[in-house]
């Protein structure tokens, strides 16, 4: 199997509604597919989807995409879905995966109920958009109906000083929550492991990057961490660093960028192979108008990977 050809597609998606965080508003996404073609006929892909403001420069997503391509036709040749040409073990049909909201204050009753019917068991939601007061007071009505099979996961995109972190920890205490991403502006070890300490539900890094050393993973400040693969150099870093940190005693949940269903293929396929007994954030197609191909369909609170050998993507 030799690559003869390789070409970029560019894509421009709008968004059905705005993806908004602390860092900011979404409202389409612009990209690339990467194409690979073999001399046999195969086509490996990879997607290109920039986010700069989560650290996702085009370099790295240019990187991430090239290997996906790569990787996909390395699997395809080995007669393996990528799950299982990662992993070692036999391939799955699905991870599960959370509901995907927006802001805390713009989520509703009625749309948790239908995720629990769904079929999710967590449902993420955006904080450090709102004054934390009032993110707390929705939060606590929000409980108050919440379906008991549902737990809420928060990310706030490092929206707060220490201060307003150790309150707001401390006003979910009772809450059904699933988890805490990014809760610190500034962070360093010493103070989420205070804030880690005082929490009942695991606190997550996901954007900071620079705290993922040595001495990190021999005694890590928190319980969970979330990996973009397109932020870590592609698959294979990510996947080294999710071995190091379940290794260490972490959960680990990998999420996507907001990517296609390019994308999104690819990360199902490492979520299976790294943590496959985790809830992941990767229902995210259907905050597109229109896509790059048909996305992984999400069944019963389950993302099913696509079939065939490799990522399985196609254009549609």
């Amino acid at each position: 199997m030799k690559v003869v050809a390789a070409a970029w597609l560019p894509y421009r998606l709008a968004l059905c509604r705005p993806w908004q965080t602390s860092r900011g508003v979404v409202s389409e996404r612009h990209g690339r597919l990467r194409r690979l073609t073999t001399d046999d006929g195969r086509s490996g892909w990879g997607d290109c989807a920039p986010l700069p403001e989560f650290g996702i420069d085009e370099a790295a997503a240019t990187a991430f995409a090239e290997e996906s391509a790569a990787l996909d036709l390395a699997a395809q040749a080995a007669g393996l879905p990528l799950d299982a040409w990662l992993s070692g073990r036999p391939p799955l049909a699905s991870v599960a995966v959370n509901a995907s909201f927006g802001p805390i204050l713009t989520v509703d009753r009625d749309s948790l109920t239908e995720a629990a019917a769904a079929g999710y068991t967590v449902a993420k939601l955006k904080a450090g958009v709102a004054p934390p007061a009032d993110e707390i007071a929705a939060l606590h009505r929000l409980a108050a109906t919440l379906p008991r099979a549902l737990r809420l996961r928060l990310d706030a995109n490092r929206a707060w000083p220490f201060a307003a972190a150790q309150a707001f920890i401390a006003a979910c205490a009772g809450l059904p929550i699933d988890g805490l991403e990014e809760p610190l502006a500034d962070p360093d070890p010493a103070r989420l492991a205070s804030l880690q300490a005082a929490a009942a539900f695991p606190l997550a890094i996901d954007e900071s990057t620079h705290l993922l050393d040595a001495a990190f993973f021999r005694h890590p400040p928190l319980r969970r961490l979330v990996l973009k693969p397109a932020r870590h150099g592609g698959l294979l870093a990510s996947t080294e660093l999710a071995l190091r940190a379940r290794a260490s005693g972490l959960e680990v949940v990998i999420t996507s960028a907001l990517e296609s269903a390019c994308g999104i293929a690819a990360l199902a396929h490492l979520a299976a192979a790294v943590a496959p007994d985790a809830v992941h954030g990767l229902a995210t197609a259907d905050w597109f108008v229109s896509d790059t191909g048909p996305a992984p369909p999400v069944v019963g609170g389950r993302m099913l990977l696509l079939q065939g050998n490799g990522i399985g993507f196609a254009t549609g």
